[in-house]
Parts: C-alpha cells; structure tokens; sequence
C-alpha cells in the first residue's frame, strides 16, 4: 500500500474514531499495539512497564483525537505520544541508567552453531550496555531511527525536533557508539542510509 493510500485509509479511521467510532478506535489499536510495545520495550527495558506504557499511549490517543492531523502517519503521532510518556517515565526513575540485557539486538546469522550464537549475545550484550551510556536524547533518536525505522522526517515530529537537529544527534549518536564499541562500532553503525 502507498503512503499516500495509508494516509487516507488513516485519516478515515481516525475520522470515524473522532465521531465515536469504537471499532474504529479499536481497529487503530490493533495496527499499532506492536510499534507503540515495542518503543516503549526499547525505551523502558521492561515488559510490565511496556504493557503500561501502551494502555496509557492509547488511552491518551483516545482523548486527543481531536488533535490528530490526518496530513501525518498517524503511527508517527501515537510514537510522539509514546516516546513522550516513556521519557517521562526515565525522568521519574530519576535518571537511573536502563540495562537492556534483556533485549535483543538482532544479527542475521548465517550459521546457527551454539559457539556463534555465544559470541553473537556476548556483542548484543556489549551494544546494549553502550547504548544505555548514551544520553537520553541521543538514544531516543537511536531507538526511533534503528528499532522503528522511522525517517528524519518522522523521528523530527515524534520529538518535535527539526530534521537537521535529528541528522546531528543521530551522527553524534553513531560517533559515540563506535567509539565505545571500537572495531565492531564501525561496522555497525557507520553504514547510515540517508533518507
């Protein structure tokens, strides 16, 4: 489907949700339920906190959908929400560091031999513990960018940002990664695709 198609097929859902529409509303949670999980999973490290995290996003989308503009994705505005609620959420905890241990950062593996499957968690391992030394604008822009695949363009309006401001971040966020990451850093992340 073209985004132009999505973004009208969109519109009308949420059109017909803003006029009480349950089922709509309903059909726009079951799209979505995955993006938004999974972004505040990144962002969070928690599964029970995640699972909030998607109940209070979608019950915020719900009372907002007034503010809804239909000229954008509407999973990039419930991701603003997202990413919002779970920023300030890593406020409350006070600026403790998240480990994500727990996450996976995904390789594709052309061998599924239990020595390469050790070496490959021990560098998930590793790039999960540099990732959570970013600072938190810098990993927000990270998670967005690498784990949802959004664009400048979409990351720039999930955080209310300007796209160059994004670009700078991402680069800086890169920077740091490699750096930390030595000669595994360069492989993974200098391999940008711009937009």
């Amino acid at each position: 489907m073209q985004v132009i198609d999505l973004l009208a097929e969109e519109a009308q859902i949420a059109r017909r949700a803003q006029a009480g529409d349950q089922r709509a509303f309903a059909d726009l949670v079951g799209r979505y339920t995955g993006a938004v999980y999974n972004q505040a999973y990144r962002m969070l490290n928690n599964a029970q906190e995640a699972e909030d995290a998607v109940q209070e996003v979608f019950l915020r989308a719900y009372r907002r959908l007034d503010s809804y503009d239909p000229g954008r994705r509407f999973v990039t505005w419930l991701l603003t929400i997202g990413s919002n609620y779970c920023i300030d959420r890593l406020r409350r905890r006070r600026m403790t560091w998240l480990t994500l241990d727990d996450v996976a950062f995904w390789l594709t593996s052309g061998e599924a031999g239990p020595e390469r499957r050790a070496l490959e968690g021990e560098r998930r391992s590793h790039v999960q513990r540099v990732l959570q030394q970013l600072p938190e604008s810098y990993r927000s822009v990270t998670v967005l960018r690498y784990w949802q695949d959004l664009s400048y363009l979409e990351i720039a309006e999930a955080l209310s940002l300007t796209e160059a401001t994004v670009k700078t971040r991402l680069h800086r966020a890169r920077k740091m990664l490699r750096d930390a990451l030595g000669a595994d850093g360069e492989e993974l992340w200098d391999t940008e695709i711009p937009n």
